[in-house]
């Protein structure tokens, strides 16, 4: 039975619409799917079109700093209608929203006009990102694709690099908790951080009332599962896995596709 407990949808950066997703991970054998778009749970707020044989489970991904370092926490089994998620993804959205801003002003600064607007062409919902600033670069003919317009605009030290003021890992996981999900530390490995500050993160995080971290995030080595499966096991966490899917046509982020948690780890869904 495949539970991935981290997905995202075309209300944050993902390009599948929900119901496209939801047969997607249908089709691999994915049981319990969490959509988890970046600080918004408009996924959650209206029902899918079709009747599909996946369970939907709610969740939402924030960003937030931890020692000047960008991590994301994920809200896992979450009453999206809550009032505590209410106001949390409307004080993420508007901190995302003036980041945005700024990124364009920057943008306007290398003679790129318009990025804001061109940016919201490509965002449906409140979510507002660099990858949507990155399709407006595409479209307009200053990169010949994404990943070249991160490289030359939107990437570490660049233009649209901009640091945001978003709300405090302690406040991040009181908002989840408060609207009844667990909070887990998303993707480790990913922050590139050394043994020393990643055990530090961890103990941040569960001082600050988070309950597990991604042992398994997409695909990734026998030796990196076993590393996150002692740490989880040695800081006694919950243990969650998932693809981080955004879109087809990266087979080390798809749906399903990621090696099982250990079974000697206690996994997060024996609390929802």
């Amino acid at each position: 039975m495949i539970f991935d407990l981290h997905s995202h949808t075309s209300h944050s950066d993902g390009s599948l619409i929900t119901d496209d997703l939801l047969e997607r991970a249908a089709a691999n054998n994915v049981a319990v799917l969490a959509i988890t778009d970046h600080d918004t749970v408009e996924a959650h707020l209206c029902s899918p079109g079709k009747h599909h044989a996946v369970t939907l489970l709610a969740g939402v991904e924030f960003s937030t700093q931890w020692e000047n370092t960008g991590i994301h926490v994920l809200g896992l089994n979450i009453d999206p209608a809550s009032e505590a998620m209410t106001h949390a993804t409307r004080l993420q959205s508007e901190a995302r929203y003036q980041r945005a801003e700024q990124i364009s002003a920057n943008l306007k600064k290398l003679g790129i006009e318009n990025a804001l607007q061109g940016a919201r062409q490509h965002a449906p919902g409140h979510y507002l990102g660099r990858p949507h600033f990155a399709r407006y670069l595409v479209e307009s003919g200053r990169s010949h694709d994404m990943a070249a317009a991160f490289k030359k605009y939107l990437g570490a030290g660049k233009a649209g690099d901009v640091r945001q003021h978003w709300a405090e890992l302690p406040t991040i996981v009181e908002w989840i908790r408060a609207a009844n999900g667990i909070a887990v530390l998303a993707h480790p490995l990913k922050y590139k951080l050394t043994r020393t500050r990643l055990k530090r993160l961890l103990s941040a995080f569960k001082q600050a009332g988070g309950e597990g971290m991604e042992v398994v995030s997409g695909q990734q080595t026998t030796q990196q599962t076993a590393d996150m499966a002692r740490l989880c096991e040695l800081n006694g966490m919950l243990a969650s896995c998932g693809s981080d899917f955004h879109m087809p046509g990266k087979p080390w982020a798809e749906l399903g596709a990621f090696t099982p948690l250990p079974d000697y780890l206690t996994p997060v869904w024996e609390r929802f």
